[in-house]
């Protein structure tokens, strides 16, 4: 049940940050990805800090992931907008 929790909140961010137009690609496919590889991520980090763990569900884990995914995207797009200005 863990890991559900650690993919939904992927999930839910994904949905919130495409609300955010600044920095939005055309195409959703790379920051999907992007949000549930480091939800993943961000879950097994959370399971050896003992916030629960892969197979029970703990509302500091939730916390964690969807923290650690709304970084790696506002990262994700800070990159994309710095590079467009470059080129």
């Amino acid at each position: 049940m863990g890991i559900a929790l650690w993919i939904l909140c992927g999930v839910a961010v994904f949905a919130a940050s495409r609300a955010i137009p600044p920095g939005r690609p055309p195409r959703y496919g790379g920051e999907l990805i992007t949000a549930l590889l480091i939800s993943f991520g961000a879950g097994l980090a959370a399971t050896a800090l003992d916030f629960g763990g892969w197979n029970e569900i703990d509302w500091r884990a939730a916390l964690f992931v969807a923290a650690c995914a709304f970084a790696a995207l506002g990262c994700h797009r800070a990159v994309r907008l710095a590079l467009r200005r470059v080129a």
